[in-house]
């Protein structure tokens, strides 16, 4: 599934509306953010819409700013997908306590 909807500034933007309202948000925690990779190691639960069972691994993230302020241990709600071959985070917001 295309998520990448529009080019702004040749820069390609993720629509985070988009993921929200079609792909399920699935419970992650942060083990690692490589903000010069654009890459996020997360501990996620079951991701239904790639039929990938709960482990450990490293995401692509479909925008930088995704990453701002995110640290090892941060509890989130996030939504991936797999665009152009490559599991992707499409939006991330911090898990209610």
């Amino acid at each position: 599934m295309k998520n990448l909807i529009a080019f702004a500034a040749g820069a390609l933007i993720a629509s985070t509306a988009i993921a929200d309202a079609h792909l399920p948000k699935v419970d992650a925690e942060v083990r690692r953010v490589d903000a010069a990779q654009n890459k996020l190691a997360l501990r996620h639960g079951e991701i239904p819409n790639l039929d990938m069972p709960p482990m450990s691994m490293v995401f692509q993230v479909a925008d930088p700013a995704l990453l701002d302020g995110l640290k090892p241990g941060d509890k989130l709600m996030v939504t991936i997908d797999e665009i152009d071959g490559a599991y992707t985070v499409l939006s991330v917001e911090r898990a209610q306590p």
